[in-house]
């Protein structure tokens, strides 16, 4: 039998550590190994056992759910899932928590919070597997976190000159989100029938957490969905998610569209970046693409959505009231780079009738 993955619960609340033990422990591959009411619990649990994900809350008593992250990451890296409500509304603190190694955050609200987890019970599933699978690696900090410098996507692909780009038959999709956009993506993709545009996304995870995502989606949606691999067509009915720790860029052959998968430094502090896949999608695909940024902290994607815009593709920013994190959004408008901004249940539609135009 497959070993079941073994789960640590750290969240003061009775309430959060009950529904949430009561919702993994349903699925049959995942068991609890224990819970804990603070950090200082925790240690003692780890000390006895380790765990093979932890999920972990921000605010808590006697050492915060940060910090606490960032001693498991430096001194024994362990996957952890950060399930708490100080991770909304564009606050620094889920910023610093990816930064700090975590593998994914669930922001729950401040109130109803047993309702919310029970209702996000496949979501919170899938995070916890996934996790399970991340290569987490140790992580040397100062007093301060060591901020690597931010690099742009020219550190991969050089910015080519705007030039005319003959019109072709069929557009490409172009779609870049993080932080809310797995619940985005799965709502935008959902909406689009069998024979919609190709489309290439790029959704900030880690590696092998995209193939689990892109396998899901492709059995709820209509269209085909499949984690890139490299020299991949990008055509009808099929949308391609970049692989965690590789940058995806757009390429053409002719009339043939299609990826290219490949290693390299981070772009504005991520891997893979929508600035990286956007650029490239501004210089093979010009007119003939439509861009989308989504939900996310942060502002990757915001120039390479630019040059999209000053190619002549038609760009979407998601609005702010339906983004559970209005980095990337926000910083693309700020720059000018976005045609229209649409809430999520408005964007596939729209993107639909602006290719039925083309």
């Amino acid at each position: 039998m497959k070993r079941k993955i073994r789960v640590l619960i750290v969240d003061d609340s009775a309430v959060v550590r009950n529904t949430l033990s009561n919702i993994l422990s349903s699925d049959p591959e995942i068991e609890i190994m224990g819970t804990a009411v603070d950090p200082y619990y925790a240690v003692n649990k780890i000390a006895e056992e380790i765990p093979d994900v932890i999920t972990l809350d921000v605010e808590m008593p006697r050492m915060d759910g940060i910090s606490f992250l960032k001693k498991i990451m430096s001194q024994h890296p362990i996957p952890v899932v950060i399930i708490s409500s100080l991770t909304s509304n564009g606050t620094e603190t889920g910023l610093n928590a990816l930064e700090y190694g975590a593998v994914e955050i669930i922001t729950k609200p401040k109130s109803d919070t047993k309702t919310f987890i029970e209702e996000s019970r496949i979501r919170i599933c899938d995070a916890i597997k996934a996790a399970s699978l991340a290569q987490v690696k140790r992580k040397l900090f100062s007093q301060e976190i060591i901020v690597q410098p931010k690099l742009s996507a020219d550190v991969i692909l050089q910015k080519t000159p705007i030039r005319s780009m003959a019109k072709t038959t069929n557009m490409v999709i172009a779609v870049g989100a993080s932080t809310g956009g797995t619940e985005a993506l799965t709502t935008f993709l959902q909406a689009f029938p069998y024979d919609c545009p190709g489309i290439v996304i790029v959704q900030h995870m880690p590696e092998k957490f995209t193939k689990s995502f892109a396998d899901r989606l492709d059995r709820i949606c209509k269209i085909s969905v499949k984690e890139a691999e490299n020299n991949d067509s990008v055509i009808r009915g099929r949308a391609l998610i970049a692989p965690g720790n590789f940058h995806t860029i757009l390429k053409r052959s002719g009339a043939r569209y299609y990826v290219e998968v490949k290693e390299g430094p981070m772009v504005n502090r991520h891997r893979p970046s929508v600035d990286v896949l956007f650029r490239s999608t501004a210089s093979y695909a010009g007119k003939n693409a439509i861009g989308v940024i989504m939900t996310g902290m942060g502002d990757d994607g915001a120039a390479g959505l630019l040059e999209m815009y000053q190619v002549g593709a038609y760009t979407i920013a998601q609005d702010e009231a339906s983004c559970v994190v209005f980095g990337m959004p926000k910083e693309a408008i700020k720059l000018g780079g976005v045609t229209k901004t649409l809430p999520l249940s408005a964007i596939a539609n729209h993107v639909l009738a602006i290719e039925a135009k083309h």
